[in-house]
């Protein structure tokens, strides 16, 4: 099993939405985070994020499969990057394909000196994921709606 990074680019878009979708579309259905949910957003945001210059936009590649996507963007400076959203496909997770492929996109920005993210507190298999791999929650949440509340990870170094 071999896991890639590869920078997307705008022919890429249909697909890595089409995977998006279905990689959010249970949460969204559990937590009806229907204004937030990246199973919601159209396909110009996903080109949005391929074109941005602060960052990339990575295809996550399985041996010869596409099977998700990885954001990595800088903040105010380049010493701040935020991770998200981060994507497999259903079908291919559970098999620590989104850790390698934090630990891929962590390795392609070594200036960084810290690393952001936000998952639903609720899903503690995420929680479970990105503590594991060193993040650790800040203290800051925000409530979505009854059902789903974002919690904010920070990882230094």
């Amino acid at each position: 099993m071999r896991v890639t990074l590869a920078k997307a680019v705008e022919s890429d878009a249909e697909a890595l939405h089409n995977i998006q979708v279905q990689a959010f579309l249970p949460s969204l259905e559990k937590y009806k985070d229907e204004d937030t949910s990246p199973a919601n957003e159209d396909i110009e945001k996903v080109m949005g994020r391929i074109t941005n210059p602060q960052g990339g936009f990575y295809k996550i590649v399985l041996d010869d499969v596409l099977v998700g996507g990885i954001r990595a963007t800088w903040k105010e400076d380049e010493t701040r990057m935020w991770v998200g959203p981060l994507f497999i496909l259903p079908e291919y997770q559970g098999k620590g394909i989104a850790q390698r492929a934090l630990n891929l996109i962590i390795e392609m920005f070594p200036q960084a000196a810290t690393w952001e993210l936000a998952t639903i507190a609720q899903e503690k298999r995420n929680c479970w994921l990105y503590e594991k791999m060193g993040f650790a929650k800040t203290g800051e949440h925000k409530v979505l709606n009854d059902k789903a509340t974002l919690v904010f990870y920070l990882r230094i170094g």
